[in-house]
Parts: structure tokens; C-alpha cells; sequence
């Protein structure tokens, strides 16, 4: 049996971002926008599972290394295995902050804080519901995420 390679991923116009994303998605992903505390999709989700880019489905955070740090948004310790997030220094509230986005669609997800917890590293990386979609650890392999199916034996 032999598999088809995976095609390399190229990111939507601008056009079929804004026909297959909800406003409050390509706010976020594609212009810096943050959702309000609180309100996001997954600010207080549990379940074991990973968590993807909303545009291009890029793994990005595993369920295993999310935690409550109270401020109203998905907060991690650490980006799923292998995976380098981008980084870029943001002013736009009068100080500097980290700005992570993902790697193949340029997403923007969030920011990391160095106030996480002591012991598992100390980041935090707090980020916008509206940029992750979420796949059931028991949906892995149907969703062709089943490298991952480890991260939850």
C-alpha cells in the first residue's frame, strides 16, 4: 500500500479566509485581533485532545499541557511536540510583549508570558479560542492526526 504525500500547505486568499472563517476568526487570525475573557470556545474546555490552527489544521497544542491560569483565555505550557511557533515582539497595548503565531498559515494565536507554571518551564502561553479548532483525542486518527494518539495511552 502506498500513500500519497501530503501536499504542502498554501495558505487561502483573503477572500476564502473571510468565506470560511467567522468574523471573530479572521479578526483574530489575520489581523491581531483578541477575543474578550471569557467568552472564547475553549477558554474553559477539558478533554483529552489536541488543538489546531483554525486556517491551516496544524497541530499546535496538546489538551495534556493546557491549564486554568484564570485569565479567561487557553493557557499552555508548551506547544505540542515539534512544533516552533513564530515569535515577534508586539507594542500594541504600550509595551512589548511575545506574539506567537503558527507556523504555515501566519496565524496570529496569542502571546507567551513567562508567568506559567515554575515547574513545568514557567511560560505561559495564553491564546485566542478563535484561532483553534480542538480534535478529540478519540478523533485523531479519523481526522489524520494519528501521530498523536500516543500523547493520550
Amino acid at each position: 500500500m502506498t500513500t500519497e504525500p501530503k501536499a504542502p500547505f498554501v495558505k487561502p486568499t483573503d477572500t476564502e479566509l473571510r468565506q470560511t472563517l467567522t468574523p471573530i476568526q479572521y479578526q483574530v487570525t489575520q489581523h491581531e485581533g483578541t477575543e474578550r475573557a471569557f467568552t472564547g470556545e475553549y477558554w474553559d474546555h477539558t478533554g483529552d485532545g489536541i488543538y489546531v490552527d483554525v486556517v491551516s489544521g496544524e497541530p499546535l497544542f496538546s489538551s495534556r499541557d493546557k491549564y486554568d491560569a484564570g485569565c479567561g483565555w487557553p493557557s499552555f505550557t508548551r506547544p505540542i511536540q515539534r512544533v516552533s511557533l513564530t515569535e515577534n515582539t508586539d507594542y500594541k497595548i504600550g509595551y512589548a510583549r511575545t506574539e506567537v503565531r503558527s507556523p504555515l498559515a501566519d496565524s496570529h494565536l496569542g502571546h507567551v508570558f513567562p508567568d506559567g507554571p515554575r515547574d513545568q518551564g514557567g511560560l505561559r502561553y495564553c491564546i485566542n479560542s478563535a484561532s483553534l479548532r480542538f480534535v478529540p483525542a478519540d478523533q485523531l486518527e479519523a481526522q489524520g492526526y494519528g501521530e498523536y494518539t500516543g500523547l493520550f495511552r
